[in-house]
């Protein structure tokens, strides 16, 4: 059977972006793959902790995940 037709969720994006209940976009953060060793423990902590994403692209993510919110 061939699929309908209507909206699609963007996967890429819906792999790096989270949508909390209260509608607000989180994201990972970068630097966290490699080169650790370098890297004190607190800034290790805070690298693995998300973040939210800057108002301007909310939008864009938003329309990018059409059925979650």
């Amino acid at each position: 059977m061939r699929r309908p037709k209507g909206n699609r969720t963007r996967k890429s994006v819906a792999k790096r972006f989270k949508i909390t209940g209260t509608g607000k976009v989180m994201r990972s953060r970068a630097g966290k793959r490699h080169l650790l060793g370098s890297k004190n423990a607190k800034r290790r902590r805070s690298l693995g902790t998300s973040k939210e994403v800057d108002k301007t692209d909310t939008y864009r993510i938003t329309q990018s995940l059409p059925f979650s919110h």
